[in-house]
């Protein structure tokens, strides 16, 4: 018998799962498109030739830089560089080999990369009441002294030539006592930075006749206030991570006194007829030295300015029975001062201090632009620029 030969002929009359010697035809390209922004990846669309031996593994390749990814349609392929123009083939391979590349994709263009910026920003502080001394304001940054109040946490990664949101919070303001009255002061305003808010400080409580005499909650709590009858004013609660809270108002018959805000520690509760002192700031190296910010204000007695409660350091205010009292330091966030209010008429509690927004980055990463109803300023640390934020709502991008 006599055995004749088989001719096969050429790949594409071939069944697509053919399990011959033959390699697998070119793919077809499809659509490549940008993976999530900002982005470094994209993803590459093709179509697996219909005829022919089958392929196993589909490869996509940029054009510069033969970056590859595998993979079923859509490959994405990633660790592309930024703002760089890219084109894509894409192979098919199995058991006998790689098919032609198939033609190039459309050209893309890659994001341009994201600037890290640190932030450390700081909310307005409470004003003092006739009584307690105004909590610090919120702080939150990047940049945080081990320990403190305030949270410590990751720089954001932001796009070029793109707004974002600053707010500097205005401090509280104070208050007078008039015609015995004896107010609390008032909450501190936020401050913000793209997505991070913080809380504006807690108002100092106040020493009059109200129910419950309690500083105000805040990013860090105000000073409780006092009176002769119970109850005594509790602090003001703070803000998770942002600051603590106001110490308690304490003392007996004439002999009483009003807790301190809260910043960095807690304030100081009223001990007999002494005042709380406002707590401790926390200290940020963000500008490239060491600053404390957002000290609270101290509390009052009724009736002795010797009694009266410091300003917490980093901007809190000092306390005054007899005449007006101290008010936060602008641009550290710190706390208003108490003021006693039953010696005298007139007088007036501490101010919040205001807030600051300061934002630090590689120079080389970009220029920022501090836009129209902000006041700042910027100034250069070693390979970086720090910009200082100090009053005012409006936007900030760079390029």
């Amino acid at each position: 018998m006599t055995v004749k030969s088989v001719k096969t002929g050429n790949s594409t009359s071939l069944a697509v799962g053919n399990t011959s010697v033959a390699k697998p035809d070119a793919p077809t390209i499809g659509a490549v498109a940008a993976g999530a922004t900002p982005s470094t990846q994209v993803t590459v669309a093709y179509t697996a030739a219909t005829k022919g031996a089958a392929g196993t593994t589909f490869t996509a390749t940029s054009t510069p830089s033969s970056i590859t990814g595998t993979g079923a349609s859509p490959i994405t392929v990633s660790g592309l560089t930024a703002n760089t123009s890219y084109t894509f083939t894409v192979k098919a391979t199995n058991a006998n080999g790689d098919s032609a590349a198939s033609s190039a994709s459309n050209s893309i263009t890659t994001d341009v990369a994201p600037i890290d910026v640190n932030y450390l920003v700081i909310a307005g502080g409470g004003s003092g009441g006739i009584g307690g001394g105004g909590g610090a304001g919120g702080l939150r940054s990047t940049v945080t002294a081990t320990g403190g109040g305030g949270s410590l946490e990751t720089a954001l990664s932001l796009l070029l030539n793109t707004n974002y949101t600053v707010t500097v919070g205005a401090g509280g303001a104070s208050v007078t006592n008039i015609s015995s009255t004896y107010p609390p002061g008032n909450v501190g305003n936020n401050s913000i930075f793209s997505t991070i808010t913080s809380n504006g400080g807690g108002f100092g409580g106040d020493s009059g006749d109200l129910p419950d005499r309690k500083g105000g909650p805040g990013g860090s709590g105000g000073g409780g206030g006092f009176n002769a009858t119970p109850p005594k004013g509790t602090g003001g609660v703070a803000t998770a991570n942002q600051g603590f809270n106001g110490g308690t108002g304490g003392g007996s018959g004439s002999n009483f006194a009003a807790g301190g805000g809260g910043a960095g520690v807690a304030g100081a509760n009223a001990t007999g007829g002494n005042a709380g002192n406002g707590g401790n700031g926390v200290a940020v190296s963000i500008t490239g030295s060491s600053v404390t910010y957002a000290g609270g204000g101290g509390g009052a007695t009724a009736n002795s300015n010797s009694n009266d409660g410091n300003g917490g350091s980093g901007g809190g205010g000092d306390a005054n029975t007899t005449s007006n009292a101290n008010d936060g330091i602008a641009n550290k966030g710190g706390g208003g001062g108490g003021q006693g209010g039953q010696s005298s008429l007139g007088n007036a509690s501490g101010n919040g201090g205001s807030g600051v927004v300061i934002l630090r980055y590689l120079t080389a990463d970009g220029t920022i632009t501090i836009g129209a109803g902000l006041t700042g300023t910027t100034a250069v640390d070693g390979s970086h620029t720090v910009a200082s934020i100090t009053a005012g709502t409006g936007n900030v991008s760079w390029a």
